[in-house]
């Protein structure tokens, strides 16, 4: 029996949708890995060293160094193209120049404007309350789902434009980040999207993903300890 460990380590917690991100791309890619917990609210200093920014997730390459800086790398995104480049099949970054800009660009506007509003407007005001044996914020929430994320899915349901995926005719990293980020809500609360029906089906495709589907349910395992059911913020 082989005791050998995989190369690659991701930092962090399953509750991250930016840890899932990078746990996916390693999935689709059939590249193994191992998620090592980290408390990004009280870090220890060997992580602050290797995390400029003291976020989650970074990822350690064994096959470069087993510690120190050498081998690490912050960010998801920053991640996932170097996971790209290392396993380059089955690709998940689009050949034709225009398709890889949109797909960077769908990732960028995940990454940061659908995790603000999702996460400090939603899965925050939720979760962490709940933890720690508070009331949710739940006026705060429906705010959010009712006014700060409707703009963004009429941006997603534009771009997707009715096709399958966002961008060149294969899953690609928008995708992923989309439902990743998206699923944070999930967690905590019931993500109707019925208004947007290029959206809802893209969701629904993605979350049956495998890629999608596990580390999800990691992260769900963590969520349900504390909190049961979803809230219906609608």
């Amino acid at each position: 029996m082989s005791n050998s460990r995989p190369d690659l380590v991701i930092y962090g917690s399953p509750v991250s949708p930016f840890v899932r991100k990078v746990a996916a791309v390693c999935i689709e890619k059939g590249v193994d890995y191992e998620v090592e917990a980290v408390n990004v609210f009280d870090p220890p200093q060997w992580f602050v060293d290797i995390s400029p920014m003291k976020r989650i997730p970074v990822l350690r390459d064994r096959s470069v160094a087993e510690e120190g800086v050498a081998g690490t790398i912050a960010d998801s995104s920053a991640i996932c193209a170097m996971i790209e480049r290392k396993h380059p099949e089955p690709a998940l970054y689009p050949a034709a120049p225009m398709a890889l800009g949109e797909a960077l660009f769908i990732e960028e506007y995940a990454d940061t404007s659908l995790a603000m509003a999702g996460g400090m407007g939603i899965f925050r005001p939720i979760f962490f309350a709940v933890s720690k044996g508070q009331e949710p914020d739940l006026e705060k929430a429906r705010d959010t789902w009712a006014n700060q994320l409707p703009p963004i899915f009429d941006g997603f349901e534009a771009r997707l434009d009715k096709r399958e995926f966002f961008a060149g005719n294969a899953i690609s990293i928008a995708d992923i980040t989309v439902a990743t980020v998206l699923m944070q809500v999930s967690l905590v609360a019931e993500t109707p999207l019925g208004n947007w029906p290029a959206l809802d089906a893209h969701f629904a495709a993605m979350q049956a993903r495998p890629s999608i589907a596990g580390p999800y349910a990691a992260a769900e395992k963590v969520i349900r300890k504390a909190l049961p059911t979803r809230f219906d913020l609608t």
